[in-house]
């Protein structure tokens, strides 16, 4: 049996007790705190490592998002001719025309609804009870007060109610205005349209331009591509010129992919190869071309036009001088039946110039120029259009007073009588004309190059020389040198070697044009 402690044994054991558990709690207090910083910190840990995970998560899908986008661009720039098929819609004056139709009057959800009547029986005192009924003064004077709230409610009521339906009256009228408004707007947008129509059935050249820019315009591309056009329109031969805008090559995306690089923590772009993005550029001028040429054809009524020529620019900087250019990158002419004669869905676009003997830069990523089949300033042709020169003429009149429009109109009306087709004026450099022409005859016919120069002297082999070169560069099966002078022995030399040019002097001019045009001209101011 144990010994039984004293007094102060006890009191000692009972105090190291106390001190070994609270030495226990405590200890279990730290354990558990450790535990806590312990879990805090896996929590952290945890939560640290799921964004990191969330984070390369989000930057990979940001990488795969815009290498999809990069490719979908590509392709969608890829498909603009073809895109354009799939949603071709007849351009006319129907698409041009609104319709009205009238909206009926909806009134303010604050307005509809009426404001809520007073009722008396909200106002009329209960009836007197028990020993109330022996006193009718009080409830007479409970009655005049409640018929004095009630008239108070009810002329707020009414003056609310007036308020409200003059509100209502007001924007009910308002409303008529607007629609009376749009209406007028639509009836006066449609007379617009129904003078245009006139005009242009009328073959007046100012509303067909402005008809074709209209409706040309209007065709949907894919966004960041220029849709500016401008044209001139030659009633005579239902031809229409056109200027077109491209986009530069930077539209083509120049990265093919996007990696996302865990170590470095970014998004590392894969440029597109040099020769793609000159090729996919390239691929895109000519779909353009193209397009704009469909989108002419597509114009209705279709007997306006029966050839389009496409001068087609991009508006640059010039790298070495900062000045603005704007190169021509393609010049084509076609007429409907040749256009009508290609299948759009499956040809190679590119192919399809060489096909119509278009001058195409040989690199348009690099913005090199070509020299337009046509003047680029179209007011050249609006001016000549207007002016018939064979009519005006007189039986003397003198080639070298002539303006130059006028001597150009002249040379285009001579060779039109003899028979040339698709007749396409380019600019001259020297007061002179230079133009491509279509000769029909299906022996010694085909492209045509035609330059007059009105000059007093002997013209310079050099001339002939470089007729020859631009027969070369436009691929013509013949060329034609007009003068209101004469050539030297070494020209005719250089012609009878070359086979396919034919020299017109003075004499010569001055007689095709008594003869097709019945004029009888001077080719020179006379002397007395």
């Amino acid at each position: 049996m144990a010994r039984k402690r004293g007094f102060f044994a006890e009191l000692q054991h009972q105090q190291m007790v106390r001190e070994r558990e609270r030495q226990r709690q405590w200890q279990q207090a730290q354990r558990e705190a450790e535990r806590a910083v312990r879990a805090r910190e896996r929590a952290l840990a945890k939560e640290a490592r799921e964004q990191r995970e969330l984070h390369v998560k989000q930057q990979q899908n940001e990488a795969v998002a815009m290498t999809t986008a990069a490719q979908e661009r590509v392709d969608e720039l890829g498909r603009v001719l073809v895109d354009g098929l799939r949603h071709r819609s007849v351009f006319s004056f129907a698409q041009m025309r609104r319709s009205f139709k009238a909206q009926r009057f909806e009134a303010p959800p604050a307005l509809a609804t009426p404001a809520t009547q007073p009722q008396w029986e909200r106002y009329a005192p209960p009836p007197p009870s028990g020993v109330r009924r022996l006193f009718k003064g009080a409830q007479n004077k409970a009655v005049d007060q409640a018929k004095a709230r009630f008239a108070h409610a009810m002329a707020r009521y009414e003056q609310v109610e007036h308020e409200r339906l003059a509100a209502l009256a007001a924007a009910e009228a308002r409303h008529r205005q607007a629609e009376e408004s749009r209406r007028q707007e639509v009836e006066q947008h449609n007379a617009q349209v129904a003078d245009l129509e006139s005009r242009v059935l009328a073959r007046a050249p100012e509303a067909v331009e402005d008809y074709f820019e209209l409706l040309i315009e209007q065709s949907p591309l894919p966004a960041d591509l220029p849709v500016d056009v401008e044209v001139a329109y030659q009633s005579d031969s239902k031809k229409l010129l056109m200027i077109g805008e491209l986009p530069g090559v930077d539209v083509i995306p120049p990265n093919r992919e996007y990696t996302y690089v865990k170590s470095r923590d970014e998004i590392v772009a894969k440029p597109r190869l040099a020769k793609e993005v000159k090729q996919a550029y390239a691929n895109l001028v000519a779909q353009i071309v193209l397009r704009m040429m469909r989108d002419v054809f597509e114009v209705r009524p279709s007997d306006l036009v029966d050839e389009v020529a496409v001068n087609a620019h991009v508006s640059t900087r010039n790298r070495a001088t900062g000045k603005s250019e704007r190169p021509c990158l393609v010049s084509v002419s076609a007429t409907r039946k040749q256009f009508e004669e290609l299948v759009l869905t499956e040809l190679d676009p590119a192919e399809c110039l060489k096909y119509f003997n278009a001058l195409v830069s040989p690199h348009p990523w690099d913005l090199e120029a070509v020299r337009p089949i046509f003047d680029p300033d179209l007011s050249k042709y609006r001016l000549v259009d207007a002016h018939d020169v064979a009519a005006g003429l007189d039986g003397r009149a003198v080639l070298l007073e002539m303006k130059p429009f006028e001597f150009e109109v002249l040379v285009k009306q001579l060779f039109e009588a003899m028979g040339m087709k698709s007749w396409v004026t380019q600019a001259s450099r020297d007061d002179g004309l230079d133009a491509l022409a279509v000769n029909e005859d299906p022996i010694m016919g085909g492209v045509c190059v035609i330059q007059a120069k009105r000059y007093k002297g002997t013209v310079e082999p050099d001339a002939v020389r470089a007729l020859a070169g631009v027969m070369d560069d436009k691929r013509a099966s013949r060329g034609v040198l007009v003068t209101t002078s004469r050539f030297g022995k070494a020209s005719w030399d250089f012609v009878a070697r070359h086979g396919r040019i034919q020299l017109i002097e003075g004499p010569h001019l001055k007689h095709l044009l008594a003869e097709y045009l019945n004029l009888d001209v001077l080719l020179g101011p006379q002397t007395r």
